[in-house]
């Protein structure tokens, strides 16, 4: 006998948060009800309770807190979730005082966000929920856990148009997220349009993003629509955020927030139907607090934050990489000596994925074959020919688990093959595979 449906009452006043909660409520299977004020989700509350109160601190007329002390004369046991974006030990405190059953801060984690929901419930998420991602386009690898959970996240906020800040090291493809919640959104047939605040001259940035007109300064021949109205119904991403002048960045609060945009030499703004996706490599929180970062904008930006590991942190990624790669450059299949891939898989890569693919690039030039061997990747990288000592015990075990599932993929998931292609038993694969909590 199925569950009944469950109703899940969202409270907050920025329609894109609303809409981003009610994707990750569809998504437990679970049907969300949406209202703007605190005054109205009591109204509702008491014609028709629901199941559980999403409920954000911070409202335009009655706060959440308010809110939230008004439900509790009524319904003591309705589960209600608080959500702000200024964290503070003393709301917190508060909050629990009120009767919240948890409390979360912006920017949220999604997917502690569907276990606050699921375990306030008391039951499992529902079968509507999917722990998995659409499917990848050609070239983009994620094998690793770390990936695909950054990919889960992404398809989740894909469909919404909430603003998403992607975190993250130079090179770890953050471009490449930004570009597969574009594909995966309700913008995709619209144009996904990208720019790198750091690579334009501060001179001419406000005419890049917001336009400007015939004559408005001296060089300016034609009028030019500029990034955002480039982007009308599509996707903006804006790369490098953190280094955008401090002078711009109210406007581009103001953008944001009114939907709209001013060319530069108009009088008049021009509406605009863009969805935001941004990427830094700077830690914005203590740009913050230096000053050379707005707080306002951080936290209009910052609705939910991707954080994209490194690539010394999902090692299991990198074998595949080295196949798209080498195939990109060569244009067939690239293999790698076992001593080859034990020093891909040993060195730290600083420079994450472009570093990979400049070292993949130099292996392909030097390979006159079609197997690379360490003496064909740069040198700081083929010292690293793995030695089992005592302090590489730790990355052995990741040198270890990326060798197995490269021959298992390799091997189209054939055990009794991969086993034999590594020189061990089936039966000792499988103890290997059950050690690595592997789930095929």
């Amino acid at each position: 006998m199925s569950q009944p449906e469950l109703h899940i009452l969202i409270v907050d006043d920025e329609p894109p948060q609303r809409e981003l909660l009610g994707d990750v409520v569809q998504s437990l299977g679970m049907s969300p009800v949406e209202v703007e004020s605190g005054e109205a989700a009591l109204e509702l509350i008491a014609r028709e309770p629901p199941d559980m109160v999403l409920l954000d601190v911070r409202l335009g007329g009655i706060s959440g807190l308010e809110t939230l002390r008004r439900i509790r004369q009524s319904l003591p046991d309705l589960p209600v979730l608080l959500i702000t974006g200024f964290a503070d030990v003393r709301q917190a405190v508060e909050a629990v005082k009120c009767g919240a059953d948890d409390y979360l801060s912006k920017p949220i984690d999604l997917e502690e966000l569907q276990t606050a929901i699921t375990d306030a419930l008391g039951r499992a998420a529902t079968d509507g929920q999917s722990d998995q991602h659409p499917d990848l386009p050609a070239g983009v690898v994620a094998e690793s856990g770390a990936m695909r959970a950054v990919l889960r996240t992404a398809a989740l906020v894909a469909p919404s148009d909430a603003p998403v800040l992607i975190t993250g090291e130079s090179g770890v493809g953050k471009e490449v997220v930004a570009d597969l919640i574009h594909r995966w959104s309700d913008r995709a047939a619209q144009p996904l349009i990208a720019a790198n605040c750091a690579g334009l001259p501060e001179t001419l940035i406000e005419s890049e993003l917001f336009g400007h007109l015939k004559g408005a300064f001296t060089g300016a021949s034609a009028t030019r629509e500029g990034y955002f109205r480039a982007a009308e119904g599509g996707t903006l991403f804006l790369d490098e955020i953190g280094e955008l002048p401090m002078h711009l960045q109210p406007k581009l609060l103001r953008a944001l927030e009114a939907k709209e945009v001013t060319p530069v030499g108009a009088d008049r703004p021009v509406a605009v139907d863009v969805r935001l996706v941004a990427a830094t490599n700077r830690e914005l929180e203590q740009a913050v607090q230096n000053n050379t970062f707005r707080e306002d904008l951080y936290y209009r930006l910052n609705v939910v934050e991707l954080q994209v590991p490194p690539l010394r942190e999902r090692r299991e990624d990198i074998p595949a990489l080295v196949r798209r790669l080498g195939s990109e450059f060569v244009g067939a299949a690239v293999r790698l000596s076992p001593q080859a891939l034990n020093c891909l898989l040993a060195y730290q890569w600083p420079g994450n994925v472009r570093e990979l693919r400049n070292a993949i690039q130099r292996a392909c030039l030097l390979c006159r074959g079609d197997v690379v061997m360490p003496e064909h990747l740069p040198a700081k990288v083929q010292a690293l020919a793995v030695e089992a000592d005592g302090d590489e015990q730790g990355r052995l075990s990741q040198v270890e688990r990326a060798t197995i599932l490269a021959t298992l993929d390799e091997c189209d998931g054939n055990r009794t093959q991969a086993a034999r292609k590594l020189g061990i038993s089936r039966r000792g694969l499988i103890y290997k595979l059950r050690a690595m909590d592997y789930d095929g």
